[in-house]
């Protein structure tokens, strides 16, 4: 089997996904895992697929040729990794929205060798305040050196008005 790791780029309007499906089924593919937003009129998305040997390659090639309806997909073939991680934790950040935060958050995390899984961001105002609130969730895996704990004391330490909660 391979495992195909695609990437989706398109206006946004119905039916992307679908044509994405029918492809993927009929060339005897499976769906294992994806992630889609529509973000600023543009659907984006990132998928997991599995096809036997004999299909990828025309799996790929029908895939490629959505870009001529203006669904342009990218796909990379990848093999499963094993990573010495402890265990998986997901990480709740609020903090006063400033220029850089996420790359505060995603420098720390890649000194200290946790692998950032998935990573969701959006900004809100603050209830009280003409100010506007950075908020994130994000999945980590953590090295087997590092305790929740010690995460947490890591994000905290960022600045005085980050706040962060393990679920």
């Amino acid at each position: 089997m391979r495992h195909l790791v695609l990437t989706v780029l398109a206006e946004d309007q119905p039916g992307i996904v679908e044509q994405i499906a029918k492809i993927i089924l009929s060339h005897k593919g499976s769906w294992v895992e994806g992630k889609m937003n529509r973000l600023a009129g543009k659907f984006a998305g990132i998928l997991l697929v599995e096809v036997t040997e004999s299909r990828c390659q025309p799996l790929q090639a029908a895939l490629v040729a959505l870009d001529i309806q203006g669904i342009k997909i990218t796909v990379d073939q990848t093999n499963a990794l094993s990573l010495p991680y402890k265990k998986d934790v997901w990480i709740e950040i609020i903090a006063n929205d400033r220029p850089g935060i996420i790359g505060e958050i995603s420098t720390l995390l890649a000194t200290k060798g946790i692998n950032l899984e998935s990573l969701e961001t959006f900004c809100e105002s603050a209830p009280m305040s003409a100010g506007v609130m950075f908020k994130a969730r994000a999945s980590v895996q953590l090295p087997k050196n590092i305790s929740e704990r010690y995460l947490m004391g890591l994000l905290e330490g960022l600045s005085d008005d980050l706040m962060v909660e393990i679920v």
